[in-house]
């Protein structure tokens, strides 16, 4: 068994955000986008409505907007934000938040009748967003670096190759470019899920990278799986487990990877974490740092209610070792 690392600190009142938050229909609160904007913290969280609590009958999913002058105490907006349904498309989720040049983009999740698509979509109010592109299927868990690198914009992402990888999950993190925000190119594998050793089922990007002297502090998300699990939460099986790492990406070539910590940087342990719609499920969406050095990292668990951790950077920097 593995454990999160000693550097961590987990907040003391989490979650930081839960259904009873929510001024409207709410039952799953989770893996909230969070960024610094025009000197207020945002988040845009996900939120999935059932029917009956304990029970996996889906009503629907929508997006929410909540503000924070200090990282912990959230607003809730009155309404939902970011709504993309017609013929085609039949939700969006699990958003991640990036300021570049005094504008925030939001990358999403797209679930449509085709296929799962990655999305970038733009705004400067919250109220407006501008969707800028639309990836093919499959595709999904987006991040965008928050500066132009040599002169691109540049994203982490994790396609879904089941037929070439096997017929089964088996998922890694790869590194995109544009010009504009909408065509995207210069393909490069960052991290395999072989290189993760406490992973045998995929991994993902998390939060959208920070940028430290000595690289571009990035936390990943990673599955294991046994298929002897049986109920484990809501649904009659699961099978997986969701646990995050942390790596530091090269500052000029951000798809080759500086260093990584060999341990988990968090590992299911909370009862949040552990109990909840899924069990044993810590999904990273968002990750700050602060002047004073604290890096804040926002995560749901249990897919069921959004979370805070912080630690140092540097003692974060320390955990990334050279590859061996």
């Amino acid at each position: 068994m593995w454990k999160s690392s000693a550097v961590i600190t987990r907040y003391a009142k989490n979650p930081v955000l839960s259904k009873e938050h929510v001024p409207y229909p709410a039952s799953l609160v989770f893996n909230a986008g969070v960024t610094k904007y025009q000197g207020r913290y945002v988040m845009i969280f996900r939120n999935d409505v059932v029917e009956e609590w304990g029970k996996p009958k889906f009503l629907g999913t929508n997006l929410g907007l909540a503000f924070s002058d200090d990282g912990l105490n959230w607003e809730v907006q009155p309404e939902p934000c970011l709504e993309m349904h017609d013929e085609e498309i039949l939700r969006v989720y699990d958003p991640r938040l990036t300021v570049i040049d005094g504008r925030c983009y939001v990358c999403l999740a797209v679930d449509t009748r085709h296929g799962v698509r990655g999305g970038v979509a733009v705004t400067d109010d919250f109220s407006h967003f501008e969707i800028l592109s639309l990836s093919v299927p499959d595709n999904r868990n987006m991040v965008l670096f928050p500066e132009r690198i040599n002169g691109l914009y540049a994203r982490l992402e994790r396609p879904f190759p089941v037929y070439s990888r096997g017929g089964r999950d088996r998922f890694d993190i790869w590194f995109s470019d544009s010009p504009d925000l909408r065509y995207w190119g210069n393909c490069q594998l960052v991290l395999g899920v072989e290189h993760v050793p406490w992973s045998n089922d995929k991994i993902g990007p998390g939060a959208p990278p920070v940028k430290t002297p000595k690289g571009w502090l990035t936390v990943f998300h990673a599955v294991d799986r046994d298929n002897q699990r049986g109920k484990r939460g809501w649904e009659e099986r699961w099978q997986k487990r969701y646990s995050a790492g942390i790596m530091l990406l090269d500052l000029e070539r951000p798809w080759e990877v500086v260093g990584m910590s060999k341990e988990p940087l968090m590992w299911p342990e909370t009862p949040e974490e552990k109990e909840g719609f899924r069990n044993d499920t810590i999904f990273p969406g968002g990750m700050i740092l602060e002047e004073s050095g604290e890096v804040k990292i926002y995560y749901g668990a249990g897919d069921a209610v959004e979370c805070l951790a912080t630690a140092h950077v540097d003692d974060l920097l320390k955990l990334c070792t050279a590859p061996k």
